[in-house]
């Protein structure tokens, strides 16, 4: 008889994985999720560049050998979903298979070799949904969604979580590519125009930001960190400067196989690149925005947000996502949770301003605290450093980032800021270094009280009174004032350049 099955224990009880599948006019992917919920994790994540929307705008059809390419990898996606135990798979088919003559002939060997039922999403549908996954990965976002795949551009407005009317134009990389003989003149003529034809996207759009959506947009941000030597290799919320016009100069008129770190990107996506700045160059002349961001989160992502609850989907993801990190690594889940009600208590009485942004960032932090205990006493601060810095984190910008990663790599380290590279400390601030030292310095302290259990911290609190730090303790617990104690009180009273006492009560 087989071995019955061992559940997993790093694994969230949120029922079996769910999976997209996603039909593009460049790639076929496949993504599975470890469940439905508000901080998407993905389980698995494969793709096959197989260029269905190719050469549509010229012939008006799907390739055959696209085509042949397609369906074997939709085969393929339909048993490891069963290996899987996908429990709902969601089929969607965007601008190639809308546009070509022999689409719904694909569509329906497509419904064959994946077993599932498929969505074709209609321009202002695929919109939507390009809006909602930036709805799903960025705190309140403001501003116009651009999604560019290979067949087609859809802009849309987004404010919060409330998503505009959208439009769709045929200005993706295969299809430019197409209809444009390969001359990049021609093709910004093309998108020139085009644009030009929706002022009152690019209109709204001055002094806010753009969020770039599509594996070509990341493929160009990917290639802007290399040349900029950027510290964290991260694409979701990635920022390009709108001034930065020579970068995209540079990839509309250099040879590809120049670019720094270009074996980074796909042969297939290669040549799309130039298309791809061609676009965004044209919407930032004409639309003017504050920044740039990127998304990793699309159509994809926004069709399972569009799928929760409405009160899920009013949580926020950062903290979502450090609490399911909490429950799955911390020695005592609950002892975070009381760790962001202590550091509260502090700032409070120590009249330090806190914004919303500051807020969020020391209550993820407080959660995320604890993740690196298993590892070697002499690398927790540097492993979760990179644990923080490079997850999978959404509503999360990259200085957010490198203040969650500081504060826990100061807290097992300690406070001194030679300690770690001067790239991660750029990349935070000086605001959010201090910050990350101040909650890093309360954490030093909270820790020996507690020793990560729960139901210590409320009985010791940590208060500013007049010109001093007061550690309080109750008389059961006054042993725990030794010279370490001691010595981290006044780390912290030294940061703060007061003084500090332990108060028995």
């Amino acid at each position: 008889m087989p071995a019955p099955s061992i559940e997993a224990p790093g694994r969230l009880r949120l029922g079996r994985p769910v999976a997209i599948i996603d039909i593009g006019s460049n790639s076929v992917r496949l993504v599975a999720y470890e469940g439905l919920s508000r901080a998407l994790t993905p389980i698995y994540n494969e793709k096959v560049l197989c260029g269905l929307g190719r050469h549509v705008a010229t012939t008006g059809r799907l390739d055959d050998e696209a085509v042949d390419r397609a369906l074997r990898a939709l085969a393929r996606f339909r048993v490891l979903c069963q290996t899987m135990n996908v429990s709902d798979v969601f089929v969607l088919a965007t601008a190639a298979a809308r546009d070509a003559s022999n689409g719904p002939a694909f569509l329906e060997a497509a419904a064959k070799a994946c077993g599932q039922p498929i969505s074709l999403l209609s321009g202002a549908e695929e919109a939507r949904a390009s809006a909602l996954g930036v709805v799903a990965g960025f705190h309140e976002p403001d501003g116009i969604v651009g999604d560019m795949g290979g067949g087609s551009l859809e802009l849309v407005e987004v404010q919060g979580s409330q998503v505009g009317q959208g439009i769709t134009m045929p200005l993706g990389g295969l299809a430019l590519q197409d209809v444009s003989g390969g001359s990049l003149k021609k093709a910004q003529r093309i998108v020139r125009d085009a644009l030009e034809r929706a002022p009152q996207y690019l209109e709204n759009l001055h002094g806010r930001t753009f969020y770039a959506v599509g594996g070509t947009w990341r493929a160009l941000a990917k290639l802007h960190q290399a040349a900029r030597d950027y510290p964290l290799h991260v694409m979701h919320g990635y920022i390009l400067d709108p001034e930065d016009l020579d970068f995209l100069h540079l990839v509309e008129e250099a040879d590809a196989k120049t670019l720094k770190d270009i074996e980074s990107v796909s042969e297939a996506r290669r040549p799309l690149l130039a298309y791809g700045a061609i676009v965004l160059e044209e919407i930032i002349r004409l639309g003017e925005p504050k920044e740039v961001a990127i998304s990793a989160f699309g159509v994809r992502e926004g069709v399972l947000y569009d799928k929760l609850d409405p009160q899920v989907q009013e949580r926020d993801p950062l903290l979502v996502a450090a609490s399911d990190l909490n429950l799955l690594r911390s020695r005592s889940p609950r002892h975070g949770e009381e760790l962001c009600q202590w550091t509260e208590a502090f700032i409070q009485s120590l009249g330090l301003p806190e914004t919303e942004y500051d807020t969020r960032l020391r209550r993820a932090a407080c959660l995320l605290a604890d993740i690196g205990w298993r590892a070697h006493p002499d690398y927790r601060g540097e492993q979760s450093l990179n644990l923080i810095a490079y997850g999978a984190f959404a509503g999360l910008d990259h200085p957010g980032r490198a203040y969650l990663a500081l504060s826990i790599f100061f807290r097992h380290e300690g406070l001194s800021p030679d300690k770690v590279s001067s790239r991660i400390k750029t990349l935070a601030g000086p605001r959010l270094l201090e910050r990350a030292r101040l909650l890093a310095a309360l954490m030093r302290i909270a820790y020996p009280v507690s020793v990560a259990m729960e139901g210590i911290l409320p009985q010791a609190p940590l208060l500013a009174r007049g010109n001093q730090v007061v550690l309080q303790l109750p008389a059961h617990m006054e042993p725990l004032a030794n010279e370490r104690l001691i010595g981290r009180l006044r780390a912290l009273s030294k940061l703060l350049n007061v003084d500090a006492m332990i108060e028995i009560v």
